[in-house]
């Protein structure tokens, strides 16, 4: 009835069938390809981005969403996690919050944030410290290690220095925890011409950026593994930050490409200006 109506033959009804069938089937082919790139952690938003950047299919959230229902796809759960592992309970000096929640910065190397959080393993927790660059959200430093001590965040933040070698002036904030506050860590800032600045005390919204990398650690990697040795959950975190994180997640603040796809494009378009 339908041929009759709009002067179609069978034929070609019967072959636009088969073309549409093989699309549908190629396009859940590339959902699933990229959901688990992923590590099963990108939802509606991420996988319509990546699939017109990868692939230039052009595809409603909706219709990712019930592409996801129809094959069984569920995002890795995610849950709330409260960490602390530094203690402001000490006799250090306090450095002033020159942030005051403005995660903003207008080029690379300007302001870094830096946190610490603990790891779980068999053979007990390992710790991480990280600094992340306000500009591009990316991970320019971290360390890992048995103890919180000191030269844990000092190594994260030398890591960052070497690397990206910032100019005078870098404005570094973090919580009030002893490390950061230390003789130790204060000798690093002035080496290398760092400005201090600290959150308020029990804030957790004024390094707001340190705590949503962490959630999304925990959330997409850690919460899922139980790491037999400190070793194994060294080399994971390492391919999390170096090769995933860092280089291929999709970042909303970075208007959906990863950290450093991010810093490419604002280094090319400086060079063209």
């Amino acid at each position: 009835m339908m041929c009759k109506v709009f002067k179609v033959s069978r034929s070609c009804y019967y072959r636009w069938l088969r073309v549409e069938k093989q699309e549908d089937i190629q396009l859940n082919e590339l959902i699933i390809e990229i959901f688990e790139k992923s590590k099963k952690t990108y939802g509606t938003r991420r996988l319509k981005k990546q699939l017109l950047r990868q692939y230039g299919v052009i595809i409603s959230r909706r219709r990712v969403g019930n592409i996801m229902h129809k094959m069984g796809l569920k995002c890795i759960n995610k849950r709330r996690f409260r960490v602390r592992t530094t203690d402001s309970n000490h006799n250090f000096m306090i450095a002033p919050n020159l942030l005051n929640q403005d995660f903003y910065a207008s080029y690379m190397d300007q302001k870094y944030v830096g946190d610490i959080t603990y790891i779980p393993t068999k053979e007990g927790w390992l710790y991480l410290a990280v600094v992340i660059d306000l500009f591009s959200r990316r991970v320019v430093g971290w360390s890992m290690d048995d103890s919180m001590k000191t030269s844990l965040v000092n190594d994260a933040l030398f890591m960052a220095i070497k690397q990206r070698q910032p100019e005078k002036g870098l404005i570094w904030h973090t919580d009030r925890g002893s490390q950061y506050a230390s003789d130790s860590h204060r000798e690093l800032l002035q080496q290398f011409g760092i400005v201090q600045s600290m959150s308020a005390k029990g804030n957790c919204y004024d390094n707001a950026v340190s705590e949503s990398f962490f959630h999304t650690l925990k959330t997409e990697l850690t919460h899922h593994l139980i790491f037999e040795t400190k070793a194994q959950a060294r080399e994971a975190i390492f391919g999390f930050i170096e090769i995933w994180y860092n280089r291929k997640r999709l970042h909303s603040y970075n208007d959906y490409m990863s950290p450093a796809e991010f810093e490419e494009m604002m280094l090319q378009n400086e060079m063209v200006a």
